[in-house]
């Protein structure tokens, strides 16, 4: 049986409740077109995080590794086509859950500069769209701990050269989250709406080994 691994982060900063670990211990132990899910919550760390992702790839073997996190302020779900090496949450006035500050280091000394996800991005999110779940392509991951996770995970399937498609999906403000004043007027999507979304787009992962060739009409504004 193939397998997915699901990945997700806890609270963090000024979310006290993350969409990406509701969502991934709702998806854990599905089965998806013959694939059997297993999530695992990992820390909001920079490169324990990879350690951690790289731990659980070691135990479970997976033939895909989807990985979510949260990205305030979207109003839809965002599949992660790009991961840069550069890690810079100085900017945002956030640090790590370890309380570490970056601003401007890179995750791989000498690494490549980004690397391309490893899953059918646009494939994703159509299959999305079709379950009625708004979702869009993004370029732009930030340059937290979601953006140094994705980038870490690629780097080490490249470099070790492991039979593994990885990529990486934002997700609105859980409701409850979006409903604090200092978070008023901000988008949100219900944990049930969020997993219906990326079971879709895991579905469209197994399914299509090869992206589809075709343009995908974008709204996403940030």
């Amino acid at each position: 049986m193939s397998t997915v691994l699901v990945t997700g982060f806890g609270p963090y900063g000024t979310t006290p409740h993350n969409p990406a670990q509701l969502t991934a211990e709702a998806l854990d132990g599905r089965v998806i077109v013959g694939a059997a899910v297993t999530s695992r919550i990992v820390p909001n760390t920079y490169f324990e995080s990879i350690a951690e992702v790289v731990r659980a790839v070691e135990e479970v073997h997976p033939d895909v590794v989807v990985m979510l996190g949260e990205y305030g302020g979207r109003a839809m779900i965002t599949v992660e086509r790009l991961a840069q090496n550069l890690n810079d949450c100085a900017r945002y006035g956030l640090a790590d859950n370890a309380g570490v500050v970056l601003d401007g280091a890179p995750t791989v000394p000498g690494g490549p500069v980004a690397y391309h996800a490893t899953v059918p991005v646009k494939a994703m999110v159509l299959a999305m769209r079709s379950a009625g779940v708004p979702a869009d392509i993004s370029d732009a991951a930030g340059t937290f701990v979601c953006n140094h996770l994705m980038y870490g995970m690629l780097h080490h399937i490249a470099t070790h050269d492991l039979p593994i498609r990885a990529g990486w999906i934002h997700l609105p403000y859980l409701p409850e989250v979006a409903a604090l004043d200092r978070n008023l007027g901000q988008p949100s999507m219900s944990v049930e709406t969020a997993a219906a979304g990326v079971a879709a787009a895991i579905e469209a992962a197994l399914l299509n080994p090869v992206d589809v060739d075709r343009p995908v009409a974008s709204r996403l504004l940030i």
